[in-house]
């Protein structure tokens, strides 16, 4: 099935070019991008963890999502940049120029098409900067072109409820919450023989940098972990991945009605300010 976990209604790929041809009120239909990578994540998960999150909860989201509102999701892009964990055997990364170039050109791509509207849904911690570039660039080149560069952990989700405060603040890889949902969504990858806690190591105290913060600091995996986990895997339980999959899927719910509603502002239209 190529659609994996996107309902086939929903999966843009499963479309013929006369279809899309005919497709009404394309301006306002929203068009997702799922981006990923395919990285180390410790010695207990696969390295698909990244690409299977973010393919998941979008096609959840799309079975909630009320069949009037038109949203269709692109395969995803399973590789993207991960070199901060290339010291790790298995994971395959492309170069920031590479990645942008792809996605530029499959947003071209969108937009001959006739669609206006193009979510790239990020499921990787490293490459953030990157999609928000891509989407500035190309809305700067087609002013009606409108672009979300959107991680799909930042919509409305219960993981602060189910997550301990150091778990929120350190467990950034392969930890608790990724893989809960890796136990709900693929238990059969899941080598629950070998979970690790393991939490950043030597970070600076009493300092205004941080790993992930206001001022942070470049790194490397293997700087901060020797298993290549960031946090407790050693937490997650299924329950809670299932908790944390549909709580996100229905935040995208809310998203993607927002998304279809959307119009960019045009403050240049204007008349001019007296200054």
């Amino acid at each position: 099935m190529m659609h994996t976990f996107i309902p086939p209604h929903r999966f843009f790929a499963y479309l013929t070019w006369t279809e899309i041809q005919a497709m009404p009120d394309k301006e306002n239909v929203v068009i997702i991008q799922p981006v990923a990578s395919i990285e180390q994540h410790g010695p207990h998960l696969p390295l698909v963890v990244d690409a299977c999150i973010g393919t998941a909860i979008i096609g959840r989201a799309m079975e909630k999502l009320e069949p009037e509102i038109p949203a269709y999701v692109l395969p995803t892009q399973c590789y993207g940049k991960a070199n901060e964990h290339w010291h790790f055997p298995g994971t395959i990364t492309l170069s920031a120029q590479t990645l942008m170039a792809v996605l530029t050109e499959v947003a071209e791509s969108i937009y001959r098409a006739g669609f206006r509207k193009l979510v790239f849904l990020n499921s990787h911690g490293g490459q953030p900067e990157v999609l928000q570039i891509v989407a500035r660039d190309l809305h700067q080149k087609y002013e009606d072109f409108l672009l979300f560069p959107v991680s799909v952990w930042r919509v409305p989700h219960q993981g602060q409820e189910l997550m301990t405060p150091k778990e929120r603040e350190l467990g950034i890889h392969a930890g608790d919450g990724e893989t809960s949902m890796l136990m709900y969504l693929l238990p059969e990858t899941v080598r629950t023989d070998r979970l690790v806690c393991e939490y950043p190591s030597d970070l600076p105290q009493d300092s205004l940098l941080s790993l992930e913060g206001r001022i942070s600091f470049a790194w490397t995996t293997r700087d901060l972990s020797q298993s290549g986990v960031l946090g407790d895997a050693t937490a997650a339980t299924p329950e809670k991945g299932k908790l944390l999959v549909e709580s996100m899927a229905d935040g995208w719910v809310r998203l993607i009605r927002d998304l279809y509603k959307f119009q960019q502002p045009q403050a240049w239209r204007k008349a001019p300010l007296s200054v």
